[in-house]
């Protein structure tokens, strides 16, 4: 078995760029000879291994409108501003000026041989570990099977994990929530339990009753509030369970709803109850797992979530006596307590931590302000 030059340094870089820095291939429809990788944790988000024949600056210029237009409509399909993209061209003529094919987001290098690859500077200052990867010092077949096989390999684990994180599953905490308030709200309705101790006021929760941060959450007004609050924890909870697990939630829950209740407390005069702040916690939390899996999730992001967050706060202004001092604590602390929980498979422990600080953080700010200005 023989491979071309091209070939072997395009199984080397794919190799390298799977197994080792994580990146994941791109169905790029209409487009031959052309592999396209990304991944949004790195300075190149997007790379691009083109083994097209260029052989005159025309065709250069083509072939960078052609890029252009698939990066256009990745960053539509990943809600990004910018993506800064590594273009490897593998087959290009004699006089071609590459200059032409330099953008403010795209980056150009021209490869034809595995000495070029090991000593291209923009490669090693990005990936300086790709020297290390000694395969193509294998014989040709072992070399192939090789490397199909270590491509196989990581393919197969992520498919596990994305497996584990989108497989439909039980939302067993998200019955046992909405359970605790109709039961609460029975209790209520039969006048067994009052809410005046219960709902969030920055008043009594300076006299030292600081319980309130939490059962408030569980009290609602009405029926309808009831039932609103109900739907909406069953839709957005079930997914949470889902992507983020059991364990997760809970830590997610009930920081969404201490955040939401100390910035009611600290900005609503007027007392809150209802778990809506939590609930926009959820939410959230699903923007920030969406936007690690946003190469998936980004059409349902654009289209459903983010509409249905602006809307909600909208009519939170729009109509009296809804909270929504509380809506927007409740988000911004699902995305910080999401910090701390981590998004598997892209979270490492350092942001795991750097998310408990912040957190902690905003809580204490929150707190001194309720209490002591």
């Amino acid at each position: 078995m023989n491979l071309s030059i091209s070939d072997e340094i395009t199984m080397k870089l794919v190799h390298y760029l799977i197994t080792k820095e994580n990146y994941q291939p791109i169905v790029v429809t209409g487009l031959e000879n052309e592999i396209w990788l990304e991944n949004t944790d790195k300075p190149f988000s997007v790379i691009r291994i083109n083994n097209n024949y260029i052989h005159n600056n025309e065709q250069l210029e083509y072939d960078k409108f052609k890029a252009k237009a698939v990066i256009k409509e990745i960053k539509k399909k990943t809600l990004s501003i910018n993506i800064d993209m590594l273009s490897i061209l593998l087959d290009v003529g004699e006089n071609v000026n590459l200059d032409k094919a330099e953008d403010k987001h795209i980056t150009t290098c021209s490869i034809s041989s595995i000495k070029e690859l090991r000593n291209n500077k923009t490669i090693n200052e990005i990936f300086p570990a790709m020297k290390e990867d000694k395969l193509e010092d294998q014989d040709p077949i072992e070399f192939f099977l090789n490397v199909t096989k270590d491509i196989n390999e990581s393919t197969t684990k992520k498919n596990r994990l994305y497996e584990k994180i989108f497989s439909k599953k039980l939302p067993i905490i998200t019955y046992v929530l909405m359970a605790i308030n109709i039961l609460i709200f029975l209790l209520n309705t039969a006048g067994i339990i009052g809410n005046g101790l219960f709902y969030m006021s920055g008043e009594y929760f300076k006299q030292g009753q600081f319980w309130r941060v939490i059962t408030y959450a569980f009290f609602h007004g009405d029926i309808i509030h009831l039932l609103c609050n109900m739907y909406s924890l069953y839709i957005i909870g079930s997914q949470i369970e889902q992507v983020y697990g059991k364990v997760k939630y809970i830590v997610l829950y009930f920081l969404s709803a201490i955040v939401a209740g100390l910035v009611s407390g600290l900005l609503n005069t007027n007392g809150s109850i209802g778990a809506s702040g939590a609930i926009f916690g959820l939410c959230g939390a699903l923007l920030y797992f969406g936007y690690h899996y946003r190469l998936y999730l980004g059409n349902a992001l654009k289209t459903q979530l983010i509409p249905v967050i602006i809307l909600n706060l909208f009519i939170g202004f729009a109509i009296p006596g809804i909270d929504n001092f509380g809506h927007i604590g409740g988000l911004i602390g699902g995305l910080f307590a999401s910090l701390i929980v981590g998004v598997e498979g892209y979270t490492e422990t350092k942001d795991r931590v750097n998310g408990f600080i912040v957190t902690t953080i905003l809580i204490g700010f929150l707190l001194y302000m309720l209490l002591f200005r």
